[in-house]
């Protein structure tokens, strides 16, 4: 099996924690030579030093923030211009909770922008390269909710299956290039944002946050939540040539939750 990246350049979005960061870990395992792409320069100056490094393999990260495309857009390019992308992770923080009843027109816009536009903006910035390398991997970091809303989070739900629904539509224009994209739906992930749902809803009911975590846990045939690292591994076999030939789809990696087939 060719899990081999090395020679391959990969920018990884939201990577200065969470699931990003460990799948920029992942990655640089694997070969790859890794941009990381968050608000916070600092943050993202010390993981550079966490990464593995293999003669030749090279990373650096780049500040960026999806609220403002213009800036986005002007870094994304002026990177493309020195570099081909072979692999692109898209990935954002999720949307504030609350029932879709509660969501407001700017929580959907801001929402809209912040993984869909700026998917593509991404998306479109990268795919010429990856013609002319005659490799192209990318690979949105999305959610469960893709295949079942989750309670609590209108506005994601909303904007997570117009996400899926334009990856479909990538992935079959991209096939003919060789180029795959593949959407990862991560389930409850012991991450920051999890902790902060948690957080909220204990606040919300009046109940300890344990309460809540082991109720969330009690629905997951596994009996836990998942480590980053998991979901990462996941992301990464799909940016390698051993995955070459699966494109189009979305993946669950949630312990079983998703009921459904």
């Amino acid at each position: 099996m060719n899990l081999d990246l090395s020679g391959k350049n990969a920018l990884v979005c939201g990577s200065s924690k969470g699931i990003g960061k460990a799948t920029a870990i992942e990655l640089a395992k694997l070969g790859a030579n890794v941009t990381l792409v968050a608000r916070s320069a600092n943050i993202m100056a010390e993981l550079i030093e966490q990464l593995e490094r293999k003669p030749g393999q090279v990373h650096d990260f780049l500040a960026a923030d999806f609220s403002n495309r213009g800036d986005l857009k002007r870094k994304i390019t002026g990177l493309t211009t020195i570099k081909t992308i072979h692999i692109l992770i898209n990935n954002t923080g999720g949307p504030p909770a609350a029932p879709i009843a509660d969501s407001t027109e700017e929580a959907f816009l801001d929402a809209f922008q912040n993984h869909l536009i700026c998917n593509q903006l991404l998306t479109q910035q990268v795919i010429s390269g990856m013609k002319q390398a005659g490799y192209g991997r990318i690979i949105n970091i999305v959610s469960t909710s893709v295949k079942q809303p989750l309670e609590g989070l209108g506005v994601s739900n909303t904007v997570r299956a117009a996400v899926a629904g334009w990856s479909k539509t990538w992935s079959n224009e991209l096939a003919p290039f060789g180029i795959t994209m593949n959407n990862v739906l991560p389930g409850a992930t012991d991450t920051e944002r999890l902790r902060d749902l948690i957080s909220n809803k204990a606040v919300k009911l009046g109940v300890p946050e344990s309460e809540i975590a082991q109720h969330m846990q009690a629905e997951i045939p596994l009996g836990r939540f998942a480590d980053a690292s998991e979901i990462a591994s996941v992301i990464a076999f799909l940016a390698t040539p051993a995955a070459a030939y699966l494109t189009g789809v979305s993946i669950p990696v949630d312990g079983g939750r998703i009921k459904g087939l």
